[in-house]
């Protein structure tokens, strides 16, 4: 009997740390069927992907460092949208889907406070994918265990990444990450 599962693959880059406090700058993902046919053989089809730059509305509670590691700059967020309604819109995209991510906790704990602070019902499959536990479930056990950061898991499989912090460039990096876990 073939599966079937809509993942969405899904980065953000954020103004600090604390979901609470700091804002989401950035969104990327990538939306995919993954496919297991009867004999485990693992498949993957994309849907689409998104990028999303956000308007911040408190640059004042921003932390520098977060600023200058997701290159923010003023000129490049001119034409940002406002949060609302890149959630309702994001919403739509990842529809029914599992959320898939890099330490997922962090990316979750930012979208689901954004929603809750913005009221919109992200329509999203309630579970969620850590691919950092995937990665340690999948690499712990071998000869050699890497760092399990995005990119210490991208080198390890030869993959790169040129715009390292920036949202849909580290949820094809992920993406791509998944795919070698399941198949390899």
């Amino acid at each position: 009997m073939e599966k079937k599962q809509k993942l969405a693959f899904i980065d953000l880059e954020t103004t600090g740390l604390d979901p609470e406090k700091h804002e989401i700058l950035e969104i990327g993902g990538v939306v995919v069927w993954h496919n297991i046919d009867d004999r485990g053989v693992n498949s993957f089809q994309e849907i689409g992907e998104f990028e999303y730059k956000v308007k911040p509305k408190h640059l004042e509670t921003a932390s520098p460092e977060a600023l200058r590691i997701n290159h923010y700059n003023e000129a490049d967020w001119l034409f940002a949208g406002e949060l609302n309604q890149t959630l309702k819109d994001l919403s739509k995209k990842v529809e029914g889907a599992v959320m898939v991510a890099h330490n997922v906790a962090f990316d979750w704990g930012f979208l689901s406070a954004a929603c809750f602070r913005e009221n919109i019902d992200l329509k999203m499959d309630y579970h969620k994918l850590d691919l950092l536990s995937i990665a340690f479930a999948k690499l712990y056990n071998k000869d050699w265990t890497p760092k399990l950061n995005l990119w210490a898991l991208a080198e390890h499989f030869g993959l790169q990444n040129k715009k390292a912090h920036s949202a849909l460039a580290d949820a094809r990096v992920a993406y791509e990450i998944y795919q070698k876990l399941m198949t390899g």
